[in-house]
């Protein structure tokens, strides 16, 4: 058997001997890199507060602007097929296949057929790939990208899409480098206890993705954060599947960073790896690759926001800023780089000030130290024990966590009464205290129908500009890649796109209405 390092270097060559061979229709006539960034649930509301609370508690001149308002080229209509307000699923598709479709569909058409899409497209033509994010990479905008399944809760068979088992687009990995959270979905339901394997477990059968990786492509798997640190492009470690955590990564306002790369971390690294295996040469002294794609995904703004949870919302933008920047400063430096940015949806309705007052206080935030996740994590196990809860709420949640230590009754009560429901209930409770204060509201939970930004740079980026359809984002990047998603679409004629076991009735139920997230 090929030890792993000299499969990796096998594999390497397999890619470079594909992109040379490429059907002269497919293969690009010139180098380009094109990164596409989603700031998930992120609205225009979202960018002012973040704006406001930087300039304020930075003391910034009143013209101060954030990268992203730097780059802001113009709007994003969001709808989807089935819905005036999309989820993330039929948002991402439209993204990755550049077509409508509904409310739950991840990778496929409206018909729940397999549509091709770009990162696919992208593959077969010769460019290297990778996915970032900050959520499960199985969740619903990093798997629209490499999977086709008719619901987004079949992580199990997004999972097996991404690595790209019994894909019919093999023999390479479609997905050439992934790093975000989820490794549970690539364990089998009973761990294998193996050294550097996930010791935990969401799947519902025995197969092993995260072994099967590693002895059917090559994939390098990491884990942890040091594995991460020791990373060195020039190893030449692609295909590479880092997973940090079981399920989603932590928010920016709990990350541990001895524990797990920040967004910034992980796409430094990206750029990083997928330029320099993209410029590897040929003995004449041509390019393997064209190229390479890459989707970035701020995936945890979003989910503050479903908590109305106003002081992560804010830190995950700002962390998604400094990706941003990041990005922007590789661009600089290789001129054939295109960035293009967006959310798929506005999530939470977010107002900066309400009636009758015309303020909002930024300050409010800054004390904040953890998530209201990380809070109701803590406090709903004691709802049992109204005493030692509201000892808890009182002593710890209010003044340590929160920063307040001048709390009201009713909202030391609106805490311990939420804390007794559900963990939404809980979340908004907490986030609902901070907000109040800040005075910031929030419309809804899910998600709204609102247009949101459109960013770009580097080269092309000067012809993209106007409000825009979600689906013309997606034709933005198969022709700034000079490939077509729809000639992969024949090739996943037999693609399994519904998860054994999975409540058929369930995804009828679902298909076309708005999920949670």
């Amino acid at each position: 058997m090929l030890t792993q390092s000299v499969y990796s270097l096998a594999l390497y060559s397999l890619l470079c001997s594909r992109a040379a061979h490429a059907a002269p229709s497919a293969k690009p006539a010139k180098h380009r890199n094109l990164i596409f960034m989603v700031s998930d649930g992120f609205g225009i509301a979202g960018e002012t507060m973040a704006r406001g609370y930087v300039q304020t508690t930075n003391n910034y001149p009143l013209e101060w602007a954030s990268v992203l308002d730097e780059l802001l080229v113009g709007t994003s209509r969001t709808r989807s097929s089935d819905s005036l307000i999309t989820d993330s699923a039929a948002g991402a598709t439209a993204f990755s296949c550049a077509q409508k479709t509904y409310n739950g569909a991840i990778g496929v058409s409206h018909d729940r057929k397999p549509c091709g899409t770009v990162l696919e497209a992208a593959k077969q033509a010769g460019y290297l790939t990778g996915l970032v994010s900050t959520a499960r990479i199985t969740h619903a905008t990093p798997g629209s990208f490499a999977a086709h399944v008719v619901h987004r809760d079949m992580e199990d068979l997004i999972a097996q899409h991404m690595i790209s088992y019994n894909s019919s687009l093999t023999p390479a990995p479609t997905v050439d480098l992934m790093f975000g959270g989820g490794r549970c979905f690539f364990a089998p339901e009973t761990p294998n206890p193996a050294a550097g394997n996930p010791k935990t477990s969401c799947r519902s059968d025995q197969l092993d993705l995260w072994q099967f990786a590693q002895t059917k492509y090559g994939y390098s798997t990491i884990s942890t954060r040091k594995q991460f640190d020791d990373l060195n492009a020039a190893d030449k470690k692609l295909p590479m599947l880092g997973l940090f955590t079981d399920s989603h990564m932590a928010y920016e306002i709990d990350r541990d960073p001895a524990e797990e790369p920040s967004l910034t971390e992980m796409t430094q690294k990206a750029l990083d790896m997928l330029h320099t295996a993209s410029t590897v040469t040929h003995g004449n002294g041509t390019a393997c690759a064209p190229g390479f794609f890459i989707m970035i995904e701020g995936a945890r703004i979003d989910m503050a926001a479903h908590d109305n949870d106003p002081a992560s919302h804010l830190h995950d933008i700002i962390e998604y800023w400094n990706a941003v920047t990041a990005v922007r400063k590789f661009i600089d430096t290789h001129p054939d780089t295109l960035l293009v940015g967006t959310s798929d949806h506005e999530t939470g309705g977010l107002t900066i000030g309400y009636d009758p007052e015309y303020v909002w206080y930024p300050n409010v935030l800054t004390p904040v130290k953890n998530s209201a996740e990380v809070i109701c994590s803590q406090i709903r196990p004691l709802s049992k024990d109204h005493k030692k809860l509201l000892i808890a709420v009182t002593t710890k949640v209010l003044p340590k966590q929160l920063g307040i230590t001048n709390a009201t009754h009713e909202e030391i009560n609106n805490i311990v009464d939420g804390a007794g429901g559900s963990a939404k209930a809980c979340k908004h409770a907490v986030g609902h205290v901070v907000s109040d204060r800040a005075r910031l509201g929030w419309t809804t939970g899910g998600h709204t129908g609102v247009d949101v930004g459109l960013y770009a740079y580097g080269a092309g980026s000067s012809t993209i500009r106007g409000n825009k359809d979600n689906t013309f984002v997606g034709q933005l990047l198969a022709d700034f890649l000079d490939v077509k998603p729809e000639s992969i679409t024949p090739l996943l004629a037999n693609q399994k796109s519904v998860q054994e076991g999975f409540d058929e009735n369930l995804v009828d139920e679902k298909a076309g209405k708005s999920s949670s997230v």
